[in-house]
């Protein structure tokens, strides 16, 4: 089986720098060096695209672009690219995102993967007026999935949940296929109801050791309810020909952090209600020393940045010993991101694809069909970025 490999659109802006944002916190200016127009987050996809990324993940939040409208016209200037659309169920009707899913679905050819965010941080959520607590909202979640796949699959729904009710609910076309659906959390709620209604379980970023207790919970749960899931892994990458290279890089990266920026990020981070993000706020406390966390894994990125926050940081061999290292663990998808994002993505697909490709662990998805498309279909010219000698 070839591993799975997502890139990230990065809806927020994107910079030679670290760009914040996330779980409440603010996107920061350093997001406003590369703004996220369709011109410049095309780039980037067909990069992907052409380097063997499957999907390009979108966040979600208000500090970024709207993740529906953006890869909705990023779409056209693609053609087998998937979109892992992040959204909130509590924004919108069950049925009407079950209608947008497999309009989606039909309008760019099957190229559409849901990636559901319950939303961790009740502060942003009264924003866009929803005032249930966390449990409440993951719950809220539960009922939401059913409904929706129920819908998907052609059923005409009634439902009296807790949180949801819908009547007489169907769908005129349903989507081919049916979209699959990534979903993450760390608390015991959020484990319920991964375990019930998730096709893919993704965490971020930890260390070998906890991510494998992570994949165990999740696949103890999953087996109650009769079912599998698969696993995959948000990161950040730093990769390079050399690990001194990589290093020197991920210090540059460092010394961009201002100290006050820093302690206003962490002061807003440690309100975060999400475990997930406790779990990543525990694996730096703060401070810029003792990053490397585990060989090649540095939580430098998380100092600046809500949600995940560790990256991969070494040589091209050493970042691929680091993905076999987790895929022997379970995890067959790998959802990464890098700043920039359009040279970060030549970096990883240039230098750590092929050595991955050489071990049997990965098969270029559509190398047949990049190899014959016609450069008079790319409506702009997309810098080359770097690439090893």
């Amino acid at each position: 089986m070839s591993l799975t490999f997502h890139w990230f659109l990065p809806t927020n802006g994107d910079s030679r720098h670290v760009v914040g944002g996330g779980h409440g916190t603010p996107a920061g200016s350093s997001g406003r060096d590369r703004p996220p127009t369709v011109a410049y987050l095309s780039q980037i996809a067909r990069a992907a695209e052409d380097l063997g990324f499957v999907g390009a993940l979108t966040p979600t939040g208000a500090w970024c672009e709207d993740a529906w409208l953006t890869t909705a016209m990023v779409s056209r200037h693609t053609e087998r690219l998937k979109f892992l659309v992040a959204f909130r169920p509590g924004f919108v009707s069950p049925t009407l995102a079950a209608q947008m899913a497999s309009t989606f679905q039909r309008q760019t050819g099957g190229r559409l993967l849901l990636n559901v965010v319950t939303g961790g941080e009740s502060h942003e959520q009264r924003a866009y007026g929803d005032f249930l607590d966390k449990d409440d909202r993951y719950r809220r979640t539960g009922e939401f999935l059913q409904i929706v796949r129920e819908l998907w699959h052609g059923k005409t729904v009634d439902l009296t949940g807790e949180h949801l009710q819908v009547e007489g609910a169907t769908l005129a076309r349903v989507p081919d296929p049916v979209p699959t659906v990534y979903f993450g959390g760390s608390s015991p709620v959020a484990g319920e109801i991964a375990a019930r209604h998730a096709d893919v379980y993704l965490t971020w970023g930890e260390p070998p050791a906890a991510v494998a207790e992570k994949i165990a919970w999740i696949r103890r749960l999953a087996a109650r309810q009769g079912r599998t899931l698969r696993f995959g892994i948000r990161l950040h990458v730093i990769t390079r020909d050399t690990s001194e290279q990589a290093w020197a890089e991920a210090g540059r990266l460092l010394d961009g952090f201002d100290p006050e920026a820093v302690d206003a990020v962490q002061a807003g981070l440690a309100r975060s209600e999400s475990e997930g993000q406790r779990r990543m706020l525990a694996l730096h406390g703060g401070s810029r020393d003792d990053l490397e966390i585990h060989p090649n894994l540095w939580a430098g990125i998380g100092l600046v940045r809500g949600g995940a926050g560790t990256a991969l940081v070494g040589s091209h061999t050493e970042v691929a010993e680091r993905i076999v290292e987790y895929h022997r663990l379970g995890i067959d998808e790998f959802v990464l991101s890098g700043y920039p994002h359009l040279e970060e993505a030549y970096w990883f697909g240039e230098g750590v694809l092929p050595e991955l490709e050489h071990q049997g662990l990965w098969t270029h998805p559509f190398r047949d069909a990049a190899r014959v498309r016609p450069t008079a279909q790319v409506p702009f010219a997309a810098p080359a970025g770097p690439r090893r000698n």
